[in-house]
């Protein structure tokens, strides 16, 4: 047992020596979010299952803090809205529960973040699609076997792994170098 959580912690190591090569893709998502911020848009995130609770803990970092007090940034997980999910899914289908909410809420100043370790999932393609038809900047958080749907974002973190476990970590850590960004860019907004 114990040689198995070995090779799970090497794995992982493994994995953040992988993602200095994609520290331009981070600072880029981390920017197109400020941009979006600074232009009065907020930033509508969603996935499925472990990658709705990457979502909402996203949403929560930006509207909370991730280390410093500064200001919230408007943000709004679209998979934590039930009442939304469950009457789209039954009233037309679950390939429209982020589609849907994305037509009616985002525009052209907001940002639409998706995350699906897959990048096979029906209604993220779907959403991604209403956000482009929005004319909102679109980034998906995705693994290796994603990055066929990555192409038709505008921007994208693809996880250097085809494992689950292994991607959804790295999410977590781009995520938080993002929100490390993002509270630099909010100190210097306000110390000009």
């Amino acid at each position: 047992m114990t040689a198995s959580l070995e090779e799970e912690m090497a794995a992982h190591f493994a994995m953040n020596a992988e993602m200095r090569a994609r520290l331009p893709d981070i600072i880029a998502i981390a920017d197109a979010i400020w941009q979006s911020v600074c232009a009065g848009g907020c930033v509508y995130v969603f996935g499925n299952g472990g990658s709705a609770a990457e979502a909402l803990h996203f949403s929560g970092e930006l509207i909370g803090r991730y280390k410093s007090n500064r200001r919230p940034l408007p943000a709004t997980c679209l998979s934590a809205d039930v009442s939304a999910l469950t009457c789209i899914g039954n009233d037309f289908s679950f390939d429209a529960v982020f589609a849907r909410q994305v037509t009616a809420l985002a525009g052209p100043r907001d940002i639409v973040i998706a995350f699906s370790t897959s990048g096979r999932s029906e209604n993220i393609r779907s959403g991604i699609a209403a956000a482009w038809a929005k004319g909102a900047k679109t980034v998906l958080f995705t693994g290796q076997n994603g990055a066929e749907i990555a192409k038709d974002c505008s921007l994208a973190f693809i996880s250097p792994h085809t494992m689950t476990a292994r991607i959804q970590e790295m999410h977590q850590l781009a995520m938080h170098l993002i929100c490390a960004r993002l509270e630099t860019l909010v100190a210097e907004s306000e110390n000009v």
